[in-house]
């Protein structure tokens, strides 16, 4: 059975045609991503420290939630960009799907007790992160679809804006409540917060004539093609892999781990540092995290987003690397001048801050460079999978980068990454 509206009402029905809808959506669909972020990645996480985990455990935690990210091409890109018609919208089907999986995912966090094993709960938020990868995918494909290349930068800031408002939200609220009522309590809260955003977003069509449901067996359509498209997906990453035998390709894709890789080598065991070595409480240290994300993902990303459309996203991203390399420079001072713990706050500052602005700019660059016909959604998402395997990776790493190297000299390795990025010819 199927959803519409009478024919009348087709033209005001909400959908990517008109430009708030396409704003209003993808900053939605990322305020919904940004609130579980917020709650797994640094409420959570810092809760997990400050009841003894070490870096070791906290970083898997990450790395497991980390893990389907980096898959996301493989499994989801082809298949969107050969996605059969739908009366949902061909690519609008998919996101409601995986939406509607990573709900179903949350529900079984109330029932892991107030002190699970962080192997458990890295299983269940793995379960969540593979379906919300399904519905980022979609997301990701009708941005690359529908967005004119003039509004790039203007929709990458308020998607930038969303996710970091999520999670500001999602980590000061949760940071706050977990130490309050417990888990369960905490992770029923976040389902009814993220079922909302799910609602709201599922009112928004690829076009005014789609359905606004679709219950029942497929159309015969669909079904007869369902061959073909199998047989086009394994065709599609062959497709995808040809695109990226160009020099210039290569080297984004290398920044792409790069940043993210040496970004998680030094916050995951700084985070934990401030709550087990400097005194700081977990619900502390996640709400200005969440300040300070709330900040940089809002004003300077608008600020930013604009900069972008104005001189271009090279240029932007350029001098952003060098503000990067400048910011973990100055982490280093701090460090080596004794000011670790006082300074916690500017460290987490400069940390944060400037590296958000920063995707700002790269994610216009990705989807520029992640055009070709046929297999975009593929191609955009083998950029942003870099970049989540470089995170996976660098949390994976952190308590042995934590043993390993001191935190000025991480932060100085970083600070040569960041300067070698802004050395990248276009």
């Amino acid at each position: 059975m199927s959803s519409r509206e009478a024919p009348g009402q087709l033209g005001r029905a909400p959908s990517l045609l008109t430009r708030r809808w396409r704003v209003g959506l993808f900053a939605g669909l990322y305020l919904y991503q940004g609130t579980v972020a917020g709650f797994a990645t640094l409420a959570l996480a810092n809760h997990l420290a400050a009841d003894g985990h070490g870096a070791g455990a906290v970083g898997s935690l990450l790395a497991l939630i980390g893990l389907p990210w980096v898959l996301q091409p493989l499994l989801w890109g082809p298949l969107l960009d050969r996605a059969a018609p739908h009366p949902m919208g061909a690519h609008r089907v998919w996101l409601v799907r995986g939406l509607f999986g990573g709900q179903i995912a949350l529900c079984l966090l109330p029932f892991l007790g107030v002190r699970p094993d962080p192997s458990v709960l890295g299983a269940v938020l793995l379960l969540h992160s593979l379906c919300a990868s399904l519905a980022d995918t979609a997301t990701d494909r009708m941005i690359v679809a529908n967005v004119p290349e003039g509004e790039l930068g203007r929709v990458s800031a308020c998607t930038r804006a969303g996710f970091v408002t999520g999670s500001a939200l999602g980590a000061a609220l949760f940071g706050w409540l977990l130490p309050e009522i417990g888990l369960p309590g905490t992770a029923g809260l976040l389902l009814a917060l993220t079922s909302t955003l799910v609602l709201a977003a599922g009112l928004v069509r690829e076009r005014p004539g789609d359905a606004l449901l679709w219950v029942g067996p497929p159309p015969r359509s669909i079904v007869s093609e369902a061959p073909r498209v199998l047989a086009a997906h394994g065709r599609g990453v062959v497709r995808v892999l040809a695109a990226f035998r160009h020099r210039a390709a290569l080297l984004l894709l290398a920044l792409c781990f790069g940043i993210d890789f040496v970004l998680a080598l030094f916050q995951v065991p700084f985070a934990v540092a401030m709550v087990r070595d400097h005194g700081w409480e977990a619900g502390a240290l996640s709400q200005v995290q969440a300040l300070l994300a709330f900040l940089g993902g809002t004003l300077g990303a608008g600020l930013v987003g604009f900069a972008v459309d104005r001189i271009g996203p090279a240029p932007a991203l350029r001098r952003l690397c060098l503000a990067c390399a400048a910011a973990f420079a100055v982490i280093a001072l701090i460090v080596v001048g004794g000011f670790e713990a006082r300074g916690g706050p500017v460290i987490l500052g400069l940390a944060s801050v400037v590296p958000a602005l920063l995707y700002v700019a790269l994610q216009p660059t990705v989807v520029l460079a992640s055009r070709a016909e046929g297999v975009s959604a593929t191609q955009f998402q083998i950029f942003m999978a870099a970049m989540n395997l470089g995170d996976v990776a660098g949390a994976a790493l952190a308590g042995a980068a934590e043993r390993w190297a001191s935190p000025a000299a991480t932060a100085c390795g970083v600070a040569l990454v960041f300067g070698l990025a802004a050395m990248r010819r276009q």
